[in-house]
């Protein structure tokens, strides 16, 4: 007898989340504990695991729609069950299938059924997928029941992976794509729509709120980071052999945290009606990650009571789960202030957003190899980063980030100034 597996509470109020992608299919064998599923909430990426062994019998949610808690996500029969037993043996026959079907078609020959030899324009829904078709037996028996070339269908899955939903979204002749048009083999024309969901929506909610609420002013500095860089290079060989990631995040945290102690205005938070001021005793320092998910902002709590080394494993940790979606949600509250690493990607200067109920964020630009006069006058190749601060001024006037950005600065162009102070 099968049963309905419930969409358990995912915690923090959420009620719905989006089924990004599904990890099993109709007919497959699971047992307890296997990831069924990957969804998606206003906050990460979650895995849904299976309570049971057994075997999936439907899946209720396609690729996209909106799944509700304490709603069935799937149904199955559970290990023990006469049906699993047959169902298993059904699967291990699809199986023999698709290692029997060896398909010959390669890309060129695909390429001759779509595109016609000619100068003329060839109208297509869709683009020809380089290799062999990533499909179950099941959708690849649809596909030949509707008479379709299944290389010819855009998989939505992972790695292309087509799904049934594909197959006859295409043999309806794309009902929800507007045709393209392949002339001298560039695609042109054409548009596709894409819902704002999940942590996307929140961002963009967030940023929109900040905009609109905060009035931002920015101020931009350059950093000599050469002294810092040679200092790094001399430790992170050494920490490499314990498995220990050392970047330069951790000194510009730290860095950081010793500087709000002189200027705590800068690690503080402001009511909606601008007449209470919150100062954080903890310097929660968040850094944006851009992951596979949307831009996250995980934080490292309590950097004041926390060793360069301390903070290297801590960024490291959540450096890996933000880049896979899945962080923690505790590790994404409480953030008192924001670096935005945007010179890792590209770019000298920016003007970053306040990630609110902040009231400041600092972008670092790309590091750049420029000639500078030293004390003598003369002129040599140093390593010098341009830094983008911006603040709220209801909060915070220029000349509070200006002598803030001083002290942080003097921290990291001379790393020896920076131990002293650390208690």
């Amino acid at each position: 007898m099968s049963i309905d597996f419930i969409l358990p509470d995912i915690g923090e109020g959420i009620v719905e989340c989006e089924l990004v992608e599904w990890l099993v299919k109709e007919g497959e064998v699971i047992v307890e504990d296997q990831p069924i599923a990957d969804v998606m909430t206003d906050k990460a990426l979650v895995q849904i695991p299976s309570m049971y062994s057994g075997v999936v019998e439907k899946l209720y949610y396609k690729q996209g729609d909106i799944a509700k808690v304490h709603s069935p996500l799937f149904s199955m029969t559970p290990e023990g069950d006469s049906n699993a037993d047959n169902t298993a043996s059904a699967e291990l026959e699809a199986q023999r299938e698709v290692n029997a079907q060896v398909d010959s078609v390669t890309t060129a020959q695909v390429n001759k059924e779509v595109v016609a030899q000619s100068a003329e324009p060839v109208v297509s829904n869709t683009k020809t997928d380089n290799g062999k078709a990533l499909a179950s037996p099941a959708v690849r028996r649809v596909a030949r029941e509707l008479d379709i070339n299944i290389h010819q269908v855009a998989g939505s899955g992972k790695k292309g992976r087509v799904y049934k939903d594909d197959v006859v979204a295409y043999s309806q002749n794309g009902a929800n794509v507007v045709s393209t048009v392949a002339v001298g083999g560039a695609i042109i024309g054409g548009t596709s729509v894409e819902p704002i969901r999940g942590i996307k929506k929140v961002m963009a909610t967030a940023m929109q709120n900040s905009v609109s609420t905060i009035p931002h002013f920015t101020y931009c500095e350059e950093i000599d980071m050469t002294e810092l860089i040679a200092l790094r290079g001399e430790l992170k060989e050494v920490y490499a052999k314990q498995d220990i990631k050392l970047t330069m995040m951790p000194f510009f945290m730290k860095a950081m945290s010793l500087a709000i102690k002189e200027y705590p205005l800068v690690n503080t938070k402001v009511n909606d009606d601008c007449t209470e001021l919150t100062y954080f005793n903890d310097h929660n320092i968040g850094m944006a990650v851009d992951s596979k998910v949307g831009l996250l902002v995980p934080n490292i709590k309590q950097v004041q009571t926390k060793s360069i080394l301390d903070l290297a494993n801590d960024i490291m940790r959540l450096t890996n789960d933000a880049r896979s979606g899945r962080v923690a949600s505790e590790d994404l509250k409480g953030g008192t202030i924001t670096i935005s690493n945007i010179g890792a990607i590209g770019g000298t200067v920016a003007t970053p957003i306040i990630n609110k109920p902040e009231v400041a964020i600092v972008a670092l630009g790309k590091l750049q190899k420029l000639p500078r006069f030293n004390e003598q006058g003369e002129v040599e190749a140093r390593s010098i980063m341009q830094v983008s601060w911006s603040g709220d001024h209801r909060v915070i006037d220029g000349g509070t980030i200006a002598r803030f950005c001083n002290l942080w600065k003097s921290f990291l162009e001379k790393p020896s100034h920076m131990l002293v102070h650390m208690s």
